[in-house]
């Protein structure tokens, strides 16, 4: 009887030995689970307004899909428009050991998908990614490389350019040589303007050093100039503004920045946007999409953006029906 007893007994304390553990293990905090702080590799090809946008609407995106702070790592370059600093940049990053990179304008792009064939290459601002050999179909890229690009508005332009300014007859396109995208941008808006009536004279430039001289020549033989959206020029947009003093022909440009800094007006493809709209896609793939199958993400239309200021100095009225309309207007 004893021994039946102590028997129970025993039994009773293992059940609440087993009780008690089982409880403290359900009640015991999960123990932390440490997120993987991202790595990504930005590479800029250079400085200007319209670029620094999209790198901040970049990390803007990034931002909102909850890669902030110590959960990310940006290995930020910037070649300043020099292209074999494109390629140093772009092998360093991808040694770097970021988990993807990203770049921002085409020659950076094609520097980056150039020194890897492995790593996810996210572009931005990218006018023509076919044109530019970078994929080989917009909705199935096919390989490592997918992105957003920023598909020139023509179209919309060349009605902004007929009605700000009807007696336009002649416009000069002016643009980079090295460029392949604003080649791309030249052929499309040619199009679109001789079939409204107009003559489009295109005027190349290699580097920066000619937009002077090359300014002076068109003034004398256009009646406007119209630039797409190009880094070369962008970067030295001043000199073209300058170079205009004299003549004061009407500049249609295609970035905000541009028109803020002389231009007439523009259609344009928000920068920023066009940033937080990279900045999710570089979210998606960190989260294991694959590039190959994420189709690129094309904005193709704007808002127009008018300096009303500029239009009084040259002698030019804006309807109010445009100004209604505009996304933005420089008093």
């Amino acid at each position: 009887m004893k021994n039946k007893r102590l028997i129970g007994i025993i039994a009773g304390l293992v059940v609440l030995v087993v009780a008690s553990l089982i409880y403290s293990s359900m009640n015991k905090p999960a123990a932390k689970v440490e997120q993987k702080v991202a790595k990504v590799g930005v590479l800029q090809f250079v400085s200007h307004p319209s670029l620094d946008l999209i790198y901040q609407g970049i990390q803007d995106g990034l931002a909102e899909e909850g890669y902030k702070g110590d959960q990310v790592k940006i290995d930020f370059m910037n070649s300043e428009g020099d292209q074999s600093k494109v390629a140093t940049m772009s092998k360093q990053l991808v040694a770097n050991g970021n988990d993807l990179v990203v770049g921002i304008a085409t020659p950076a792009a094609q520097g980056l998908a150039s020194a890897t064939k492995d790593l996810p290459v996210i572009m931005a601002a990218i006018t023509d990614p076919i044109g530019a050999n970078l994929v080989k179909d917009l909705k199935k890229p096919g390989g490592n490389i997918t992105g957003v690009s920023d598909h020139n508005p023509a179209e919309q332009q060349v009605e902004l350019i007929k009605t700000l300014t009807p007696n336009v007859k002649t416009i000069g396109a002016l643009y980079s040589s090295s460029e392949d995208n604003s080649k791309t941008q030249v052929e499309e808006f040619k199009a679109y303007a001789e079939k409204a009536g107009l003559t489009v004279e295109t005027f190349a430039v290699p580097s920066t050093n000619e937009i002077a001289s090359t300014v002076n020549v068109m003034t004398s033989k256009v009646d406007a100039i119209w630039v797409p959206i190009d880094n070369t020029i962008a970067s030295a947009f001043p000199t073209v503004v300058s170079s205009n003093q004299t003549a004061k022909k009407p500049i249609y440009p295609s970035a905000t920045a541009m028109v803020e800094a002389g231009g007439l007006a523009s259609v344009v493809v928000d920068q920023h946007d066009l940033g937080v709209a990279t900045g999710k896609m570089i979210a998606k793939v960190l989260k294991g999409e694959k590039p190959a199958d994420t189709p690129v993400n094309v904005f193709s239309t704007g808002k127009s953006v008018i300096n009303k200021k500029l239009a009084r100095e040259l002698g030019i009225t804006i309807p109010e029906t445009v100004l209604k309309e505009a996304g933005q207007v420089i008093e």
